[in-house]
């Protein structure tokens, strides 16, 4: 997705250079990623759509990763999906014990914006911005521990890391 630099920004407060193994939920890349903030990272993106920075197109849903991850980055997308919690909530599965999922979305201010190209929505496209209140509910009910989710201008933004 369109990773802006506040997103950017809180990612990047995450950074290593060591050998991590990542997974992207919704890599694609419209206008930035977060893949240089690990430069020696082995890592997977995933999205429903083709497109620059996807890796396989798959619905993160039903997706379960080859073998468990370091980390799980979630920038921007999860406003664009109904099923925002579940990725949340399945991630958890994807990760090594002490793995960390990282998310960056849209806040409750945000204007909508469109997955398709970053512009106004397109025609029967869902959009709907993440409330921090639940978005730190659902890293809880998933089993996430060290929850930390904050508010940055129209960004809402969060970790946690899998109990171990």
């Amino acid at each position: 997705m369109t990773v802006h630099p506040a997103a950017l920004e809180y990612v990047s407060r995450f950074q290593t250079d060591t050998n991590v193994k990542i997974v992207d939920v919704g890599s694609r890349d419209i206008n930035g990623s977060c893949r240089g903030v690990f430069p020696n990272a082995d890592y997977h993106g995933i999205d429903l759509v083709a497109g620059n920075g996807v890796d396989e197109v798959a619905d993160a849903t039903v997706w379960k990763p080859k073998r468990l991850v370091d980390l799980v980055v979630c920038c921007e997308m999860l406003e664009h999906t109904p099923h925002w919690a579940d990725v949340v909530t399945v991630s958890y599965g994807w990760l090594r014990k002490g793995g960390r999922l990282i998310v960056t979305a849209a806040g409750p201010t945000r204007v909508p914006h469109s997955a398709v190209d970053g512009g106004p929505l397109h025609a029967g496209e869902f959009y709907e911005n993440i409330d921090p209140n639940d978005l730190e509910a659902v890293f809880i009910a998933a089993g996430y521990e060290r929850v930390e989710v904050e508010v940055a201008g129209t960004d809402v933004r969060g970790t946690g890391v899998k109990h171990g």
